[in-house]
Order: C-alpha cells, then sequence, then structure tokens
C-alpha cells in the first residue's frame, strides 16, 4: 500500500481534475466514487475499481472488509488528512474514495423484462435532480431508467452522491430523445409523460403493462420529441404510443420538484401493478 501525503502529487492532481471536470472524464474513461456505502454498493453490483484511496482509520477498516476477487482488486493508496481533503468532492469526507469505469450503458445494453417499468429523465439540469431521480426510481422497483439530452453528466459527484449510490442498483442508459422513442416504440412500450396542461389526471389510466414514464426539467418540461410522440387515447389502445397525464395542483403553486413528480407517477405504477 502506497502511501502518499503531497498534494502536488500527479495521482492527486488526476483525480482532482476526474472530480470537477466532465471532459476529463469522458477523456479517461473514469469517474470517481467517495463514500464506503457508495463504493460498497458499487462493488457489489458489479463496478470494478482500478484505485481505492483510504484515509482514516474508518477507511482503512472498511479496506480490510472489501471484497472483490484477486483479480479484480484495485491498487490502494493510503492518504494524508491533506491530500484526502484535497481529492474529496463532498465536506467531511469519510476516508473512502474509489476510482473507476464511467457508469452508464447504451440502449441496446439495456435488459428489460417482459413487463418493465422504466424512468426517463430528460434535460434534467442540476445534478442533485438526477441523483434524486434514479434513487426514487431504484426506491419503486423500476426496471431501468433512460437519460435523454442529458444537461448533466450521470458520473458528476452530486449525482452519485445525491442518488446514494443507487445509479449502480438500476440499469441507465444515455440517448437522445428520438432514440429513446425509437427503441421504445421496437418493444412496445408505452410512454407516459408528464405535462402540467395535459387533459388526464395520472390517476385516471391504465399503468399495468409496459410503460415508460417521462419527465423533463424542472423549467421547461417535456421536449416536443416527447408531447408529440402520437398521443394515444386514455385506454392505451396503440400499445406503444404516447399518453400525456398531469398531476393535480391544488395548492398556490403550480408545479412539484422532478423528482417528486416522478415518484408520484412510478408509485401509482406499483400500486396498480399489485
Amino acid at each position: 500500500m502506497e502511501i502518499i501525503t503531497s498534494v502536488q502529487n500527479e495521482r492527486v492532481k488526476r483525480i482532482v481534475k476526474l472530480q470537477r471536470k466532465a471532459s476529463a472524464r469522458r477523456e479517461a474513461g473514469l469517474t470517481v466514487i467517495e463514500g464506503a456505502r457508495e463504493v460498497s454498493r458499487a462493488i457489489e453490483n458489479g463496478w470494478h475499481p482500478t484505485e481505492l484511496w483510504v484515509g482514516s482509520a474508518d477507511g482503512l477498516a472498511f479496506f480490510k472488509t472489501l471484497e472483490v476477487g484477486s483479480a479484480d482488486r484495485p491498487v490502494v493508496f493510503q492518504a494524508s488528512e491533506e491530500v484526502m481533503d484535497k481529492i474529496s468532492y463532498r465536506e467531511n469526507p469519510d476516508g473512502v474514495l474509489a476510482v473507476g469505469p464511467l457508469v452508464g450503458k447504451t440502449l441496446a445494453e439495456l435488459e428489460l423484462p417482459e413487463n418493465p417499468l422504466i424512468l426517463v429523465a430528460e434535460g434534467v439540469e442540476k445534478p442533485g435532480n438526477l441523483g434524486a431521480l434514479l434513487r426514487t426510481a431504484d426506491g419503486a422497483g423500476a426496471d431501468a431508467a433512460i437519460v435523454c439530452d442529458a444537461a448533466t453528466d450521470l458520473n458528476n459527484p452530486n449525482v452519485i452522491r445525491n442518488s446514494i449510490g443507487t445509479l449502480f442498483y438500476l440499469p441507465i442508459a444515455e440517448a437522445t430523445s428520438e432514440e429513446a422513442i425509437a427503441f421504445l416504440k421496437e418493444r412496445g412500450i408505452r410512454i407516459l409523460s408528464a405535462v402540467p396542461d395535459a387533459d388526464a389526471v395520472y390517476t385516471d389510466v391504465d399503468l399495468t403493462g409496459p410503460l415508460a414514464i417521462a419527465v423533463g426539467a424542472e423549467d421547461v418540461g417535456l421536449s416536443n420529441h416527447w408531447k408529440q410522440a402520437e398521443p394515444a387515447p386514455i385506454n392505451f389502445s396503440e400499445p406503444w404510443k404516447n399518453l400525456q397525464v398531469k398531476i393535480p395542483m391544488l395548492g398556490k403553486n403550480d408545479s412539484l420538484n422532478v423528482s417528486v413528480s416522478a415518484a408520484v407517477l412510478l408509485y401509482e405504477a406499483v400500486r396498480q401493478r399489485k
């Protein structure tokens, strides 16, 4: 185990760049995960870190309990407190940080069950919102998530942090909206688009079949790609087609946080399916 105490170390500088710049992550094909819980969840679900950094007694204890095959065992570095503060994105790091492959799949790599429930997030700008959406999808037992026309990087540290590592439990694909709509159409998966001025209320429609729930950025909502994807009647007589629904707003406010909207729709689908 190599001990690193200088913040000028080239490995330290590389991690700082990976933490701060999406372009650096894409170029290197690497992401950084912080926190014992998040790193554990990633490894449990098949993510193979190439480096593990530990910087405290708790971090060293975590390393000793790490269960990975000998062939997949990462290179381990013990960092001084100053170094750990330098490479950590979050405040009050717990002394565990890992570097490894980027998270995310292509649509072709998604493996879906016969009756899938999918969350689609289009153009979400805030990393915290995207992380919360993925956490919500995992909590509702969704089978996959598709991130379309992303305005934030799926491997952004705040996405990973706000998902509390659950993005490693959930198959997540990145695509354009056009690609995602074609993918869903080809597989006969109906599209439920959340649109504030829709006529149908979400509780009045059948959500029991193969379904993709699409939500957009809070300021502009879903794009016309989703709004104009051949709207279907409420009974979904054309299996793959799009239906627009609204969540009634009964107070003074006219909208919900996007992750809250997604939770309402996902859990209604879960309720109906049971």
